[in-house]
């Protein structure tokens, strides 16, 4: 057996936090070691319970079905035991054993790589200042690293494309989920000019919960991340917290006193944990001399063409949107949720209502649909709607009654 299946077989382990599956490869030395240890070595460890249980199931069947899919859909992976994998990456105690790739995943080591994060919820400001940074900083010759998300994580993305620089999306689900749907012409690019990756294997859903556990990649990957615009309560200042764990840089684009977007970045600024950003050469010039073979000036665009390349893509013509144009302001309709309420489901009850926010579906599609029970679709069904995240439409299908807000 390949040793690749052994560590895909570690870390698909349940209830396994990356930093429990480091500590196991470190005292085992190697992935198969950990799977031919015995209970008696498991107890020595005084492992969580289910975790313990989930080592004792030796079956490969999974590994192997992983490896397969990852064959034919062309998603390569890099293992912390491979030279490849990054240094930067390899620092952290929590750092993914493996990681799925789709396209080309740069020398991080080699490359000035910026995280830019911020609030899915934007203003036009925010979208703005970061497509012009990201443009400016990939002319420049740096790697911008983000999200797939709408908002900041999509404007930095296409800004550092339409400079013609190379991007790394780290993603909290499988690299051949492409969440959001709309982003889908975004993933496509992203695929082409640098690479998409996660810690996931394929097919895994972006629970609300993954994505904080995905923010670690994205910093411990950076040089320095950014924080364009966020709230003080943003999941991006996860992100800034993250980044000033690791040692990494900070930084942070100033917003009016009194925009509520621009609270968490502020706060950010004024504690002196970020550094104040306006412009990529505030960012560069950290970096131009450590990196003097990979920083460049090119002329600045002009303002004309910078607009032009920042402006939304339009539809081709002829091609029909992914969804219809009534849905998205349907779902816009819905009630607010806080990303924390998300996190307090089970993990069935998330999976469900990740399928319903995009589908109207009865019970029998969800069992088709999923590797949950009917009885446990049913319960879930039922406590889902008693919470008022579910409504109930005629053909006794479903879909959802809420949205969620991963920022908060």
């Amino acid at each position: 057996m390949a040793p690749i299946s052994y560590l895909i077989w570690l870390t698909t382990r349940e209830s396994i936090r990356a930093d429990l599956a480091v500590g196991l490869l470190r005292h085992f030395d190697t992935a198969e070691a950990a799977y031919w240890a015995g209970a008696g070595e498991y107890d020595l460890l005084q492992l969580p319970p289910r975790l313990h249980r989930s080592l004792l199931d030796k079956k490969l069947d999974g590994a192997e079905e992983i490896l397969e899919r990852c064959d034919r859909q062309g998603i390569s992976l890099l293992t912390c035991m491979d030279a490849a994998y990054p240094e930067r990456l390899a620092q952290l105690p929590d750092h993914p054993l493996v990681l799925y790739v789709r396209g080309t995943l740069p020398r991080v080591d080699g490359e000035v790589t910026i995280g830019m994060v911020g609030s899915r919820r934007c203003t036009p400001y925010g979208q703005t200042m970061a497509g012009r940074i990201a443009l400016e900083l990939a002319r420049s010759g740096a790697v911008v690293v983000s999200g797939l998300a709408e908002g900041i994580d999509a404007a930095s993305l296409k800004g550092a494309l339409q400079g013609g620089g190379r991007v790394i999306s780290v993603l909290a689900g499988g690299v051949d989920v492409v969440y959001p749907a709309a982003n889908r012409w975004l993933y496509e690019d992203i695929q082409g000019s640098g690479a998409l990756l996660s810690e996931n294997p394929p097919g895994t859903r972006p629970d609300g919960w993954r994505f904080p556990i995905r923010n670690r990649i994205i910093s411990g990957l950076s040089l320095g991340v950014t924080v364009v615009e966020a709230a003080q309560r943003s999941g991006a200042l996860i992100t800034a917290r993250e980044a000033l764990d690791q040692g990494r840089d900070v930084f942070a684009l100033p917003g009016p006193a009194d925009a509520p977007m621009s609270g968490g970045t502020n706060q950010l600024i004024s504690r002196g944990e970020a550094r104040l950003v306006r412009s990529a050469w505030d960012i560069l010039s950290e970096y131009a001399g450590q990196y003097p073979q990979k920083i460049s000036f090119p002329p600045p665009f002009s303002q004309e063409e910078t607009a032009a390349r920042l402006a939304p893509c339009p539809t081709p013509a002829g091609a029909e949107p992914e969804e219809p144009s009534p849905k998205p302001r349907e779902e816009d309709s819905l009630p607010l949720k806080s990303g924390a309420e998300f996190a307090r489901l089970g993990d069935e009850q998330r999976e469900i209502f990740l399928l319903l926010a995009e589908h109207k579906l009865t019970a029998d599609d969800l069992v088709g649909r999923t590797d949950i029970p009917a009885r446990r679709v049913n319960a879930a069904l039922t406590i889902l709607q008693a919470q008022g995240y579910l409504q109930e439409l005629p053909g006794r299908r479903y879909t959802a009654a809420v949205r969620f807000d991963q920022d908060r």
